[in-house]
């Protein structure tokens, strides 16, 4: 399991490595470079989103998952816990001058989904657990290495709690899959990153703080994909 190991600590150096150089980094590009990523991410979103094969799996996928994630308190789970560990390591990784608790649980939600939950993170654990094969994570461990470190400038190393979750989700990929994978076929796959497109869109408008979407409740959806996309073409072809 090497992939989701890497992944993790690229994400954990990134973090401090950004908070480190937080006070060279001028005040106009730590204004400047989060709007900019939540541009990408949107861009990212909607390149998934055309990959989309069934628009009513995908559509119902992100309504019973949204459901789910809204009646079991996700979103106010994740940042709840993301407030109190912060709290509990001020001590040792304080948040920087002028974020407020609340400023920092949001944007930490949001990149968890980032990190997470992305297309190629789920892809690539799921490859190195059915071949070993771990290049893909690699790669994403390199862009999540440059993420963390934009994102630490202006919300601290505290965000390198990410790679927990992020950590915990690759691996949960890679031991299932065996089972998994060959169920994902090309219609499924396509419908998946739709859902995931439509997930990143979202984490890119609330990262430019146009919609403050609960991003983290969305994330169900993703586990829908697989069972509805079959329910779909067993019953309407």
């Amino acid at each position: 399991m090497i992939g989701p190991i890497v992944n993790s600590v690229a994400i954990i150096a990134g973090a401090f490595c950004g908070a480190a150089l937080a006070r060279y980094i001028p005040k106009r590009l730590q204004t400047g470079l989060p709007p900019t990523f939540a541009l990408a991410s949107i861009a990212i979103g909607v390149n998934m989103l055309v990959k989309g094969h069934t628009v009513p799996v995908v559509v119902l996928s992100l309504i019973f998952g949204t459901a789910i994630g809204e009646l079991c308190y996700f979103e106010r789970s994740v940042s709840n816990g993301a407030t109190f560990i912060q709290r509990k390591l001020d001590r040792f990784i304080p948040l920087p001058r002028g974020l407020t608790q609340e400023e920092f649980a949001k944007q930490f939600t949001a990149l968890i989904v980032v990190f997470g939950a992305s297309g190629l993170g789920v892809i690539g654990a799921m490859t190195e657990g059915m071949n070993g094969d771990y290049q893909l994570l690699l790669v994403k461990a390199v862009m999540d290495f440059l993420t963390a470190s934009i994102f630490a400038i202006g919300l601290g190393a505290g965000i390198g709690l990410t790679a927990v979750v992020q950590f915990s989700v690759q691996a949960a990929l890679f031991f299932l899959a065996k089972p998994i994978m060959p169920l994902m076929d090309d219609i499924v796959f396509g419908d998946f990153s739709a859902v995931g497109g439509i997930i990143m869109v979202a984490v890119g408008l609330r990262i430019a703080k146009i919609m403050n979407f609960s991003v983290v409740n969305f994330l169900p959806a993703l586990f829908l994909v697989l069972p509805i996309s079959y329910l779909w073409r067993h019953f309407f072809g």
